[in-house]
């Protein structure tokens, strides 16, 4: 397997990221720095739903999907973004490989209008790669707001690509990009890029090297680029470079030629990392004119205020606090309705299906254990997350994310860790496999698999509702029923800052320990605000997020609905398997302020957090079916009367927390690791900080009864 025409995407690109086309597909590849509006104007074009945000590093994966214009079919490839191509990262080298090996037509690359000087260092490299490209020059909007001004003609032709100013997220200019692709892929548009011009040192080592290759390789390959990565020491390149000497018979001999001739040229590599640099600051000195310095003051103030150490905190607690006491208060009467209309239809559906004449064992489980559990499902968990949602991807849209990472950064290097793992856990909110498959874009393995290990420790969307729900009850319902809603937002917050603590303690502790280190330092970057769309973020955040994660715990509650009542109804001696199992955990459950049921319903709700509560609330049924839930108030009382106490709220709270990951999450680790070893070793390891942490919790609030 070597660098032969036939074989080089196969040895250098992984399946995954090999693009099957049909055969009268053009591929388009569609490249650049993270947060230009790359993966909005793939969604613009192809009309998928690419999750796309005000977040850098969003994608993390390549994503593809076809578009037609003027009758011809185009295949577009959704590259991760990356900063640059001299792959040190998996997403830098996913992109890389893919421009290179995977073949594509046109690439498009889609820079950051508001930044271009640091994006040309991107099209640049690229441009050394393939000669068709298109430079989507996006956000021109943002950059005439700020009084940027950018001269389009001559930054045309100091590069020698089309050049088409855009606003994706509006479609502006996406029409002229699909003309200049379809153009170019017809052969109607002569491109005459303009290559890096290197010192004479450095194209005479390039042009010694390529003279070495092309007596063994395939000159359909780019050799000077080829050249230019084994100068910069690509030891994946070197790498395949050998097995292909090899396995063709040849000696190593040629590549300790060129390796005599790089060691000839010290710092040659940094050197033409600082020639392209340099390239782009001039290129952008050229074209790029600033109108009024004053309109780009405000987002400096702004992030003065925001990403100071102390204004920030407070600023970023604040806001969550206020977005979950939103949710709380927002959450009640909608759920409370919810609850009427469905377990109201209860009774119709029961009349309708008694006049079947079923047994009553199928009674028992389609309508008391399917049915009531989704009822409950729905009733409790979609009014907070059309809510939570929405808020949450607001603060995304308007680019306040990215600030809450920037502020957590030290605290995660003090940890040992990488700083992007900040980013990651802010991910993991929304879904915890979402979060593990972002870290990605850490570049270390070391750090990579910290954040990959201690991303379950932030609720995702999934345990939130047991969070709000357990808040609401016992740590709201200790203050006036006027103040109740504030208490359980603040609590909810603190239960977050739980996670955090927990992460960087975690983090730290493997960082001493299994996987030792020195933490990498790398540079944030903080993406400019942006006024939200309303419309978009309503759509994304309630049919991309909640209603996929009603629909994925509705799929799960369905089967554990059934189950749980069989349990809950098969005896044996006169005892079912419910109340044998719950009774056989109950005296471990009972050292961390718990109960049986309580270890039951997690050890069920395995295949999603989603449906803990509801099998719990199945469970201490007597016949295991679920609860006509009408308010928070039903839900409270059952508690009490199962002998909950403020404790048992906390701990739950705090198992829930911390608890080993669903499967999803257990499966995304597998995946992204590459085996079941560190799998195993998170279930574990969370499992154990959950017995922990509730263990102590439980001890102290004895101890401070028995004082009281």
């Amino acid at each position: 397997m070597g660098l032969t025409h036939e074989s080089s995407g196969l040895a250098l690109v992984k399946d995954e990221y090999i693009i099957e086309k049909e055969i009268d597909n053009t591929v388009i590849a569609l490249a650049g720095n993270p947060n230009t509006g790359k993966s909005t104007l793939f969604n613009y074009l192809t009309g998928l739903k690419q999750h796309t945000g005000n977040w850098p590093g969003k994608t993390v994966a390549n994503a593809k999907g076809t578009f037609n214009y003027e009758d011809e079919s185009f295949l577009l490839v959704d590259l991760p973004g990356t900063y640059s191509i001299f792959a040190n990262s998996q997403e830098e080298e996913i992109a890389r490989n893919f421009i290179c090996f995977g073949e594509p037509e046109i690439t498009v690359v889609v820079v950051d209008s508001t930044s271009l000087e640091r994006n040309l260092n991107l099209v640049l490299q690229i441009m050394e790669i393939t000669d068709n490209v298109v430079v989507s020059l996006n956000l021109i909007d943002e950059a005439k707001r700020k009084g940027i001004k950018i001269d389009i003609g001559k930054l045309e032709n100091e590069l020698g690509v089309p050049i088409v100013p855009t606003v994706a997220r509006d479609g502006i200019g996406v029409e002229k990009i699909l003309n200049t692709i379809y153009n170019i892929s017809n052969s109607n548009y002569k491109i005459d890029p303009h290559k890096v011009k290197y010192s004479p040192k450095i194209e005479n080592t390039i042009t010694k090297i390529e003279n070495i290759l092309s007596i063994y390789m395939n000159k359909s390959h780019n050799l000077r680029w080829i050249a230019l990565r084994l100068i910069d020491g690509d030891k994946n390149i070197k790498n395949e470079l050998g097995n292909f000497l090899i396995e063709n018979g040849f000696t190593s001999e040629p590549l300790e030629e060129i390796e005599n001739i790089i060691k000839e040229n010290e710092n040659i590599g940094d050197e033409i990392v600082t020639t392209i640099y340099e390239n782009a600051e001039q290129i952008a000195d050229e074209v790029v004119s600033i109108e009024d310095n004053r309109k780009i003051d405000w987002d400096k103030k702004l992030d003065d205020i925001l990403t100071n150490k102390i204004t920030g905190y407070p600023i970023m607690l604040i806001l969550l606090g206020l977005i979950f006491w939103i949710t709380i208060v927002g959450a009640n009467y909608p759920s409370e309705l919810l609850a009427k209309i469905l377990f109201g239809f209860e009774n119709k559906l029961s009349y309708l299906f008694l006049k079947l004449n079923p047994p009553d064992w199928l009674y028992g489980i389609l309508i008391l254990g399917v049915y009531r559990t989704l009822a409950w499902v729905i009733s409790v968990m979609l009014p907070p997350m059309a809510i939570f949602f929405p808020l949450f991807t607001l603060l995304e849209d308007l680019g306040y994310l990215p600030r809450v990472a920037f502020n957590l950064d030290n605290s995660f290097r003090k940890a040992g860790t990488h700083g992007k793992q900040a980013l990651t856990m802010s991910m993991g909110f929304g879904c915890n496999a979402a979060g593990i498959m972002a870290c990605r874009i850490i570049d270390s393995p070391r750090e990579r698999l910290i954040a990959i290990i201690t991303n379950n420790f932030v609720p995702c969307n999934g345990r939130f509702p047991i969070i709000i729900a357990m808040s609401t009850i016992f740590i709201g319902g200790l203050v006036n029923e006027k103040y109740s809603s504030i208490i359980a937002a603040i609590s909810v917050v603190f239960v977050v800052l739980i996670g955090i603590f927990v992460t960087l303690t975690v983090s730290r502790f493997l960082s001493k320990t299994f996987l030792k280190g020195v933490p990498s330092s790398f540079t944030l970057e903080l993406p400019p605000y942006r006024k939200p769309q309303i419309g978009k973020i309503l759509i994304r955040s309630l049919i991309d997020r909640t209603l996929f994660v009603l629909s994925r715990a509705i799929m799960v509650a369905i089967p554990a609905g059934a189950i749980t009542w069989i349990f809950a109804n098969i005896t044996i001696n006169g005892a079912s398997i419910l109340n044998i199992s719950a009774n056989f955990l109950d005296p471990f459950a009972k050292l961390l302020g718990l109960d049986g049921y309580i270890l039951m319903a997690f050890i069920l709700g395995l295949p999603a957090n989603e449906i803990v509560l509801p099998i719990l609330t199945m469970s201490y049924m007597s016949k295991g079916a679920m609860l006509e839930f009408e308010s928070i108030e039903t839900l409270k009382n059952l508690l009490s009367n199962n002998g909950w106490t403020f404790i048992t709220g906390l701990n739950f709270m705090l198992f829930s927390l911390l608890h080993f990951p669903c499967g999803t999450t257990l499966l995304t680790i597998k995946k992204e690791t590459g085996g079941r070893k560190w799998s195993i070793f998170t279930f574990f390891l969370t499992t154990i900080v959950a017995i922990l942490v509730t263990f102590i919790v439980n001890i102290i609030g004895r101890l401070v009864y028995y004082l009281i």
